[in-house]
């Protein structure tokens, strides 16, 4: 029961009891009991409050004289008074200051267990929002240079969850900006302890997306240039580590995923088992709510986060000063491939003009060298479109000169090549036509490898610029190879449509619009971009200005973009007509072609034609009049309407026909092609991965037993067990004894079968075991 301060002193009997519960209690020297009087009622003991806090200034006084003792008393003074300085704000205003002064002051020379309780005292007065976040945030980031890694650690995870507090709701800018402000000056500290736990808290508040912004990432960018391995090795990892990040949270993801599942499991099991009731019942239903509110988050969408790169101020200046500090540093050859995979990643995002990289790299392209795979696709990953030719051949010729010779092994010629093709996507003004004729001439190399690498090269020129290639390799042609045109350094061509933007429908009302007016050509939604073109001329031998010609434009597949061209010639004349144009919808579009030539065979000749970015065999007025109806449309969809991801899909199928040669199978190949590109699409990222160069899969590697037993092993991850398919609810729960006596060894079991085979038998059985024993001794006599 709690009585007023003031009816206690009027009321001597009363006073007599609160004497005697004190002298019980002992509270001037029991803190913990008072402490937690304290939170219950402050008022009624501020009196025991003010003893302790004159006593804590005395000891206080005391220990500035030596700081560097230690004083356990002084130590639960501090705790005590953090506790409850809450109750007290008026006579605790300022406690707070003269932790911090003391730490400021004598942080050095402090007794660590001290040290560590003014801390920990700080901590607890910041959790009850007692303290101003910036000050203390500032005098724990100094404090990181105390020779102290129990205290590194407490400071270190109290910023960052402080850190993450003040953000979770909004973005506390005032507090971020002057932090951040701070932490500049912090990375260039002349302790490099407390620079680099600094750097570690930066990083820390980047991957948490507290610190995300452009601020923070140029901060950091600057780290990159300490003269410290380790501050460098740091920076350097948090600009090259984002995929891995992703990675990782992926895992988590999926791990916290099948955690949930195994726990939602467990509540269903404890459901069926456990006594039935009300309480019960509403309790498993709770915890299954709760479990799938969490799986619900999970599945959410998720946050775009954009790589550190794209947030640095001046790439161009910071890539020219980390290849200065590269080509002068002695550090460690790990640290100095960071250095040359962040700068090849720089110059390959924002397409960087640093000249002298390719040369330097060119020392390090020979097959003995340590991790030069990694060291080609960071040449591969520094082309561009806009790096001149001419800066890029020698380092080109050294790749294949070193890699691409009959004297290497198989492997080294497989890499070479694969490079070569990596950087002629980039940058195809780089092949010159002798050098190219000269790698192709391996696609009918004994090894298989090199035979595909070198066809691999092949296919891509085929698609970029056919004309460089030997005629013979030029294959079949397709739409994209005769609408591939070769481009001059720098130049730029400028879409005015998406290509294959007329395949898509317009909507019921535009659509009925278009066939009244006829000033559109509707499409089914299955043609293609390219479409097959029948040509038929019937034509007298007698006089061939008088035939016929129809041309009629069908959309058969999706896949045939090719002409075929019928001639046939007719034994009667038939009379002069005008020449048309049909498609599928019942339109007509009349010409006529009076100079058009003939042969001595009744064939028409035609002329050659770019449509729906192929070359086709038609006359030139009638398709550029269709054409110019198919851009038309185009352009009105793009403008009119916003497409949809389908649509967009059946775009690509389009586009992607158009590199097929007409063959047998040409649907599920182009089927393939789209799940290739998509799966190319979704894994591809701003990094060249390694295996792009390393590609062997067709090779049948020889593994030992121990990569084969992993295989295995790996191969049984997904599958189910052998075995019964009725699984028990509890896996922990035991077993039977029939399923025990299975794992037991036969000695164990012999007996037992023995003695269970043995049955008595039955009156019949042994009236006929006795009549065939009879038999036999009669016959025997």
């Amino acid at each position: 029961m709690r009585v007023c301060r003031t009816h206690v002193a009027n009321n001597p009997l009363l006073l007599g009891m609160e004497r005697t519960v004190r002298q019980r209690n002992q509270l001037p020297t029991n803190l913990p009991q008072l402490q937690n009087l304290i939170k219950r009622d402050g008022d009624l003991y501020k009196d025991e409050f003010l003893q302790q806090y004159h006593h804590y200034q005395s000891l206080l006084q005391l220990f500035l004289i030596n700081p560097s003792q230690q004083s356990s008393r002084l130590e639960e003074l501090i705790m005590f008074l953090s506790q409850v300085c809450c109750c007290y704000p008026d006579d605790m205003a300022g406690f707070p200051a003269e932790l911090q002064s003391l730490l400021r002051k004598h942080a050095p020379i402090l007794d660590p267990d001290v040290r560590l309780t003014l801390c920990r005292g700080l901590i607890l007065m910041r959790n009850k929002s007692f303290i101003a976040p910036q000050s203390l945030l500032e005098l724990f980031f100094e404090l990181f240079r105390c020779q102290d890694k129990v205290l590194r650690m407490t400071l270190y995870n109290h910023i960052v969850a402080d850190m993450k507090r003040m953000n979770a709701k909004h973005k506390n800018n005032k507090v971020n900006r002057g932090l951040q402000s701070f932490m500049y000056t912090m990375l260039a500290d002349s302790s490099p302890i407390a620079a680099r736990m600094s750097l570690d808290i930066m990083v820390e508040m980047y991957k948490k997306n507290i610190w995300n912004d452009a601020k923070t990432v140029n901060v950091v960018s600057t780290a990159c240039f300490s003269p410290i391995s380790r501050i460098v090795s740091t920076a350097l990892k948090f600009f090259l580590s984002g995929d891995e990040g992703a990675d990782d949270e992926g895992a988590e993801s999926s791990g916290s995923e099948d955690e949930s599942n195994v726990a939602m499991r467990k509540i269903i099991i404890s459901k069926q088992v456990t006594k039935k009731g009300k309480k019960q019942r509403r309790k498993i239903e709770k915890a299954l709510a709760t479990i799938k509110k969490h799986q619900k988050r999970r599945k959410g969408p998720k946050q775009s986060c954009f790589s550190a790169l794209h947030l640095l101020h001046d790439p161009q200046d910071f890539a020219e000063k980390l290849f200065k500090v590269l080509e002068k540093t002695r550090e460690k050859f790990a640290i100095r491939m960071m250095m040359m995979s962040l700068i090849s990643r720089l110059i390959g995002l924002h397409q960087l003009f640093v000249f002298n990289y390719y040369p330097y790299l060119q020392r390090f392209l020979l097959p003995h060298q340590k991790d030069v795979t990694r060291i080609l696709t960071f040449l591969a990953q520094a082309c561009h479109e806009l790096v001149p030719p001419d800066i890029l051949q020698p380092t080109l010729r050294a790749v294949v000169y070193n890699f691409v010779s009959e004297r290497n092994s198989s492997e080294v010629i497989v890499v070479g090549l694969n490079t070569v093709r990596e950087v002629c996507v980039r940058c195809p003004l780089v092949m010159d036509e002798d050098l190219l004729r000269d790698l192709t001439a391996y696609k009918s190399y004994k090894d298989k490898g090199v035979m595909m690498a070198s066809r691999s090269l092949i296919q891509l020129f085929r698609n970029i610029q056919p004309g460089m290639l030997h005629r013979k390799d030029r294959g079949k042609p397709t739409q994209s190879q005769s609408a591939a045109v070769s481009k001059d350094y720098g130049e730029v061509r400028a879409a005015e449509i998406i290509p294959g933007t007329e395949l898509v429908d317009l909507d019921s009302d535009q659509a009925s619009n278009d066939d009244n007016e006829g000033e559109s050509i509707q499409d089914d939604s299955d043609d293609s971009y390219g479409e097959w073109i029948d040509i038929h001329h019937a034509s007298d031998d007698n006089d061939s200005d008088n035939g016929v010609h129809t041309l009629e434009l069908e959309s058969e597949d999706e896949s045939d973009d090719w002409v075929e061209q019928e001639s046939e010639s007719e034994s009667e004349s038939e009379p002069h007509s005008p020449q048309y144009v049909e498609d599928r919808e019942g339109g007509s579009v009349p010409f006529q072609d009076k100079d058009e030539p003939s042969t001595s065979t009744g064939r028409s000749a035609v002329k050659k034609v770019q449509f729906s970015g192929g070359e086709v065999e038609a006359p030139k007025e009638v398709l550029k009049e269709v054409k110019e109806q198919r851009l038309q449309r185009a352009a009105d969809i793009a403008q009119s309407r916003i497409l949809t991801q389908e649509e967009f899909r059946t775009i690509r199928q389009t586009q992607l026909s158009s590199k097929l040669a007409p063959r047998r199978g040409v649907k599920r190949q182009l089927t393939e092609l789209l799940a290739q590109q998509e799966d190319r699409r979704e894994g591809e990222g701003e990094l060249l991965p390694e295996a792009a160069i390393m590609t062997l899969d067709h090779v049948k590697i020889k593994y030992d037993k121990k990569a084969r037993l992993e295989s295995i092993k790996s191969g049984r991850e997904d599958r189910d067990k052998f075995g019964t398919k009725r699984h028990k609810l509890n896996p922990h729960s035991s077993t039977t004894n029939k399923d025990k006596n299975k794992k037991k060894a036969f000695m164990m079991q012999k007996q037992k079968r023995l003695v269970r085979g043995k049955s008595k038998k039955s009156f019949r059985e042994k009236q006929m075991a006795l009549r065939k024993s009879l038999l036999k001794q009669k016959h025997r006599k």
